[in-house]
């Protein structure tokens, strides 16, 4: 795979992607751009609104709502033919990924990403409900194959996710003859400095923030053919202690040369601050919206559970003697933990007790992580414990059982308040399980009361009841997988 150079250090920023063992530290903020503006009205058009904006006509069975602007009329794509895409990718997506037809995410934003005049869109999708293929099949299909020059530029907040995101792409384009670049952070003994590098002519670059910016800064990714930027992820793109800064001198410079390029933002979660501050970055233009409404957020095909223990090592002994025992021929398993210290602890609890277990976070080198989790995705190991650097857009469909082994939280208050459950984080944790509709469960391990307060938090934010399995009892634990569809 083609990657970039190496980037200069990471800022001191905090990030869910790398999150460091010092819990209490505060993240950093940036400044917002221009001055502070009341909230925008909600942006999920409610039935009754209709007759104000041009709607979108969702597929039969949609809760997704999008409101769209202008004159210019959208309707769904049942089929991926009525979308006008060339034969070569006609074929990818049929031979090479198997698709039968557009899911109900792809089926309504689609249309507005390939049809002219390419208005800006802000989505918010399901997780494991196609997002990926929507802006992937929306970059290869504004390439021009004869221009050697980035044409296209997605941006993501982990090098798991851009490395993921170009394996989609090379397999969807596989016969459209485009080319591709990763630039992600690469580990010094394989790289290059980046002024001795060639200038990228890849059609379409995918990388981190971090990376991309740099190759932007010394003119080695030229944007001025640029039709199309993608942020995944987008929450945490823009988020205040996420890359909001790396994201906004990116899009501040794209601007300067270019300003007909496309801005497409998608994400499973927005905040409401994020979304506001999403549809500010964009409202210059008109720009299209579609969006889930929070209650709906939820994958409906997982099974949400919680088991009260009395300390941390009894966690231990319920994930060994219940959750493995019972559900070990249930798929693969990923194992949530906060820090990377609990990654390397619970790791070697788990090895010690004769488990062939893997575990990723942010302190391993490149390579290290790259080959974690290639054998994950290859079926070679069966459980991975991550921190929550795999929260977010990993693609596993034969992951079936998530185990939080330690609740997300957000970074403690300055003023010493305590702090809320990260409840996007938690529902991407959750959304590695049940990808596309498959069925999931979910293990939350509780052991004092500020994880019954969080977890109590997490049921009143997503209007949900996380069934209680007792430590000890067998007989709930097989039940809770067969209600999952796990156990027969």
């Amino acid at each position: 795979m083609a990657e970039s150079s190496t980037t200069s250090p990471p800022p001191a920023t905090k990030s869910w992607a790398d999150q460091a063992d010092d819990e209490d530290a505060n993240p950093s903020s940036s400044s917002a751009i221009g001055t502070e503006t009341p909230p925008i009205d909600e942006l999920i058009l409610n039935e009754d609104k209709k007759s104000s904006s041009k709607m979108l006509d969702d597929p039969d069975d949609s809760n997704i709502q999008a409101v769209t602007s202008g004159d210019t009329p959208y309707t769904s794509a049942a089929t991926f033919e009525e979308l006008s895409i060339s034969p070569e990718l006609l074929k990818g997506l049929y031979v090479e990924m198997k698709f039968q037809k557009p899911s109900k995410i792809q089926a309504v934003s689609l249309p507005m990403i390939l049809n002219p005049p390419h208005r800006d869109l802000i989505a918010q999708a399901h997780n494991g409900s196609g997002k990926t293929t929507c802006f992937v099949l929306g970059m290869l299909s504004r390439v021009d194959p004869t221009l050697q020059a980035p044409q296209a530029l997605c941006i993501c907040p982990t090098r798991e996710l851009a490395i993921q995101n170009v394996e989609v792409l090379r397999k969807m384009g596989k016969y459209t003859g485009i080319s591709s670049e990763c630039a992600v952070p690469m580990d010094k003994r394989d790289s290059i400095p980046i002024s001795k590098r060639p200038p990228i002519s890849a059609q379409v670059v995918i990388g981190t923030p971090g990376t991309i910016k740099n190759l932007m800064t010394h003119k080695k990714l030229g944007v001025t053919r640029l039709k199309i930027l993608v942020f995944d992820e987008a929450d945490q793109m823009l988020a205040e202690d996420g890359f909001k800064d790396d994201s906004l001198r990116i899009m501040k410079e794209i601007e300067k040369f270019n300003s007909n390029c496309q801005v497409l933002l998608f994400s499973a979660t927005f905040n409401d601050i994020v979304k506001n501050f999403a549809t500010r970055i964009v409202e210059k233009k008109e720009h299209n919206k579609l969006f889930v409404k929070k209650e709906e957020l939820s994958l409906d095909a997982v099974k949400q559970y919680k088991v009260r223990v009395p300390d941390e090592l009894e966690k231990i002994e319920v994930i060994k003697n219940y959750i493995f025992e019972i559900g070990e021929n249930v798929g693969q398993t990923i194992i949530f933990v906060r820090t990377r210290n609990s990654a390397k602890m619970l790791h070697k609890a788990l090895v010690d007790l004769g488990y062939e277990v893997t575990s990723i976070q942010g302190a391993q080198e490149h390579d290290e992580r790259d080959k974690i989790v290639k054998e994950f995705k290859d079926g070679l190991t069966q459980v991975l414990i991550s921190t929550d650097l795999l929260a977010r857009g990993f693609d596993q469909q034969q992951v079936n059982l998530v185990i939080n082994y330690d609740l997300p939280i957000k970074h403690a208050d300055y003023r010493g308040r305590e702090p809320d459950p990260d409840f996007e984080v938690y529902l991407h944790r959750v959304g590695r399980a049940g990808r596309f509709g498959r069925k999931g469960a979910v293990f939350n391990l509780i052991c004092d009361e500020k994880d019954e307060k969080t977890v109590s938090k997490i049921e009143k934010h997503f209007g949900t009841h996380i069934k209680e399995v007792q430590r000890s009892n067998v007989e709930d634990y097989k039940a809770a997988l067969k209600e999952s569809g796990l156990l027969f």
